[in-house]
């Protein structure tokens, strides 16, 4: 049997790109900055970059999206996750096509990033810019297409990286307990459907969505107090329940 030989294989490279996507006022935004080098110099593209030899691929996430945004951002689930944002972080997907990339062949493993309502982001790195910018800016609603306006067309193959990510949200929170994600600890279940209104970007029945989430077994466990932050009569705070997965499911409604 021949002995392995590396340099038979052609190299590639490996990169990390981050869907990051959180609800300011009353919108779904994605975190996008602008490029500060070529290819697709002036572009807006989602936070990435290379992986480092020493780095494994959260790592090489974490790294990219706080050098390029200034943004620090924990899953709650790991050890020592007390400082910097709540989020839900997952890998999302893996786009390998040979041509996504004009320098070379390059492989991403694009993340997933859900959070609260964040700051706004400082740029970075090889980015000269950086915003939150509202999902239907970027992308056609009807066929996840990149629309030309002003945040203008995504670098690289970026347009359905992040039309395959905020589908990937859209989906998720119809059968497991995401949307608390985009929520702080403590939140109202006003709050809670302003969530799944800027997701699904249709308007919900206040008192349909207020028995579903409410009679569904571990979605919500009351917190305990009440705020009167979103203005009128002090409204129950919540917290989220622990269960993973919605039985029955928060189906989308059809638009």
């Amino acid at each position: 049997m021949s002995p392995y030989d590396p340099s038979a294989f052609p190299p590639f490279a490996v990169t990390v790109d981050l869907v990051v996507l959180t609800v300011r006022r009353h919108a779904l935004c994605a975190l996008v900055v602008r490029r500060g080098e070529q290819p697709f110099q002036g572009r807006w593209a989602l936070p990435g970059g290379f992986v480092r030899g020493d780095e494994d691929l959260s790592a090489a996430a974490a790294r990219e999206l706080s050098e390029e945004t200034g943004l620090c951002v924990h899953d709650p689930a790991e050890p020592g996750a007390g400082d910097g944002a709540h989020a839900h972080l997952e890998q999302l997907a893996t786009y390998g096509d040979p041509k996504r990339d004009p320098r070379m062949r390059v492989v991403s493993v694009a993340h997933l990033v859900l959070a609260p309502d964040l700051p706004a982001p400082r740029a970075g790195g090889d980015a000269n810019s950086a915003r939150w910018a509202p999902v239907d800016e970027l992308l056609d609603v009807e066929g996840g297409f990149v629309r030309e306006g002003e945040v203008g067309q995504l670098a690289f193959d970026h347009a359905r990286i992040l039309a395959d990510g905020v589908e990937r949200a859209r989906s998720k929170i119809e059968y497991s307990s995401l949307a608390t994600a985009f929520c702080p600890p403590e939140f109202t279940v006003g709050e809670l459907r302003r969530v799944y209104e800027a997701v699904w970007g249709v308007a919900l029945d206040p008192r349909n969505f207020h028995r579903k989430v409410t009679g569904t077994p571990g979605f919500l466990v009351p917190a305990g107090g009440t705020t009167t932050r979103q203005g009128g009569r002090p409204a129950q705070l919540f917290r989220a329940g622990g269960a993973t997965l919605l039985n029955p499911p928060m189906l989308r409604p059809e638009i």
